[in-house]
């Protein structure tokens, strides 16, 4: 089954708000309600969510746990994904405490950076490994995704080499710049200059009306 990335995006945060009426203690939500609180209309959250199969009921609404388990099924296989951070510059270790690594669907299995004084040592309790290492510690560790924080310069040279490990599946890369890949490959770009474009567009659009 194709989803659109717009649909997959919503599900994310669906996912995330789920966790947090999970944690409140919540035992039912409507549609209305999830909308209302993520700003989407409520005919979309049971499109979104119809498209996998229904799961509500008519005039009584969802059942927060179990769509929670719903959704997390849909996002990813009921598995630990292994992965690996790719530079720990500003931005690397700024990913790497951020809260969003912490969740139980993925670990993260080792770091890989140029300096020396990275390589050898754990860093916020994850081995740091030297970018010439990354294809055999890749391989060994059966890592399936790398997140790529590294220069534009470097970005093509550390998917090359996660390439080699043959285990790779998944690249997740902040690097402004276009990497070439296998077949089969999944590259997902996060470009922040260009959000920020698109954001700056939309509030010149609204300025305008």
């Amino acid at each position: 089954m194709k989803v659109a990335e717009p649909t997959v995006e919503r599900l994310v945060q669906y996912y995330r708000l789920l966790g947090q009426l999970h944690e409140e203690g919540r035992r039912v939500v409507s549609s209305q309600q999830i909308g209302e609180m993520l700003g989407i209309k409520a005919s979309q959250v049971r499109k979104d969510l119809s498209y996998f199969g229904e799961i509500g009921k008519r005039g009584v609404g969802y059942h927060v746990d179990r769509l929670y388990e719903h959704v997390m099924t849909i996002l990813s296989p009921p598995r630990v994904w292994r992965i690996a951070l790719a530079g720990v510059g500003h931005l690397g270790a700024a990913l790497l405490g951020h809260t969003a690594f912490k969740s139980e669907k993925f670990h993260m299995e080792a770091l890989f950076d140029v300096d020396p004084e990275k390589a050898g040592r754990e860093i916020l309790g994850v081995p740091c490994y030297p970018f010439e290492d990354m294809a055999a510690v890749m391989g060994e560790k059966k890592i399936e995704v790398l997140i790529l924080s590294v220069p534009a310069a470097a970005a093509q040279a550390c998917v090359d080499k996660a390439v080699e490990s043959g285990t790779v599946r998944g690249i997740l890369t902040f690097a402004p710049t276009t990497v070439v890949v296998p077949e089969g490959l999944l590259v997902y770009s996060v470009d922040i200059s260009v959000e920020l474009e698109k954001l700056l567009f939309y509030l010149k659009e609204k300025e305008e009306r």
